[in-house]
């Protein structure tokens, strides 16, 4: 999903919303046959308080609610259950943005693993149009996946130049449009194991440049070969393991993908050329007695031949949810490969789940034009909070404050844990 930083403030949470979530959840929670990836079970434990999530507390605000039936299991079911966060915020990149996050968890068959559709849309004083829409689909009998990522961008941004010693003061401001369409079918092999392929197509166009703002010239943009448009079009083959137990918010598991990209002239792409895609993410309980959750993530974009156009190279923040790098702004590295690493200790604050906390740290590295080698660690950390927003999916609002260097800093909000 697209994060918005640094000093976001929440202005509101839609009522209704929470209200017709609640309505949904009543009637899941009438299904008797629920599948081991169950996300939220809530049974009469004297040991343990009852769970609270934001509605809950908003609604209590209002009305009196009836006393839930804790003995009943309440499971996602075939209707989906939704979960949004409307907010008003500021940005380095955007200034003032008016956005509205959220997702929608679902199941296709009583026994299909839990189905996500994520997706945001904002508008920016920079005139700035975001709508991105990620979906992970699993289809009856958890045969086949469905692995979609789309985006529209009306997008003013600056780039830094190349490579990760890149300067924050060589600032040069671009614009453009920004279409994307991914979309990968995989089938189950066996276990958690899936592969597949897929299409994938990125397009810039109404590229314009404004220079260097501290003045130095030429900027990293017009050496690597500026240009007007340009298309990324070709094929991917992938291969997947996932034996998270809950993709909006994991508590255990193991996730790894490997995507490999193969863009031709012949479907339209402005040069050939070739990458691969690696993602690792591992979570444990830990202390192993405790609900905390310390989880790890590896995330590597490797140009392996060809000259990719600028905009489509590895950058911080335009992986697939927009996530990399917390504490710099989006697009603030760039360069023909990039190794990435993060890890997250995520703690409970109160005992009945509705605060959370988390710390993060992550490291960044990434080369210059295609053919160079990698330049400078750069790191980021910082801490974050986490309020249950829906008990039922596990879905936090995730309002994260990062510190890089250079002076980079922001706050980061999602409604979804970063990875």
């Amino acid at each position: 999903m697209n994060k918005f930083y640094p000093i976001c403030i929440f202005l509101f949470f839609s009522f209704n919303c929470l209200r017709n979530l609640h309505a949904q959840e009543m009637k899941n929670h009438r299904i008797l046959k629920i599948p081991s990836d169950t996300l939220y079970k809530e049974h009469i434990d004297t040991s343990k308080p009852k769970q609270k999530d934001l509605y809950e507390i908003v609604g209590n605000l209002f009305h009196k609610t009836k006393k839930a039936d804790t003995a009943k299991i309440k499971p996602i079911g075939s209707k989906p259950v939704f979960s949004f966060v409307p907010a008003v915020g500021y940005t380095l990149v955007s200034k003032l943005v008016v956005s509205i996050t959220g997702n929608a968890a679902f199941r296709t068959d009583s026994q299909a693993n839990i189905s996500t559709i994520s997706g945001n849309a904002g508008y920016t004083q920079n005139r700035q149009i975001v709508l991105p829409i990620e979906s992970e689909i699993w289809l009856k009998h958890n045969t086949y996946e469905l692995v979609g990522d789309y985006r529209f961008y009306k997008y003013p941004q600056s780039t830094f130049g190349l490579g990760s010693n890149s300067n924050i003061a060589n600032e040069d401001p671009l614009d453009y449009f920004y279409i994307r369409v991914y979309e990968t079918l995989l089938r189950h092999i066996t276990g958690h194991f899936s592969a597949g392929a897929g299409y994938i197509i990125d397009y810039h166009t109404n590229i314009s440049e404004r220079g260097n703002l501290n003045g130095v010239k030429p900027t990293d943009y017009y050496l690597y070969g500026e240009s007007g448009h340009s298309i990324s079009s070709g094929i991917t083959f992938n291969a997947q393991f996932d034996s998270r137990d809950n993709s909006i918010n994991p508590a255990s598991g193991f996730y790894s993908s490997i995507q490999y990209r193969d863009n031709y002239r012949v479907l339209g792409s402005t040069t050939g050329w070739r990458s691969l895609v690696v993602d690792i993410r591992k979570y444990y309980k830990f202390p192993a007695n405790s609900d905390n959750i310390i989880a790890f993530w590896s995330y590597d974009w490797l140009v392996l031949s060809g000259k990719p156009p600028y905009l489509d190279m590895p950058s911080t923040q335009w992986d697939t949810y927009s996530s990399t790098g917390r504490g710099y702004i989006q697009g603030r590295f760039r360069g023909a490969q990039e190794v990435y690493f993060e890890s997250e200790y995520r703690y409970k604050i109160s005992a009945n789940g509705l605060f959370g906390g988390v710390l993060f740290g992550n490291l960044q590295s990434f080369s210059g034009a295609p053919g160079t080698r990698l330049q400078s660690v750069q790191p980021g950390f910082g801490p974050g909070l986490r309020i249950k927003l829906n008990k039922v999916s596990k879905t936090n609002i995730a309002i994260d404050y990062g510190f890089g260097r250079q002076g980079s800093r922001g706050l980061f909000v999602n409604a979804g844990e970063i990875f």
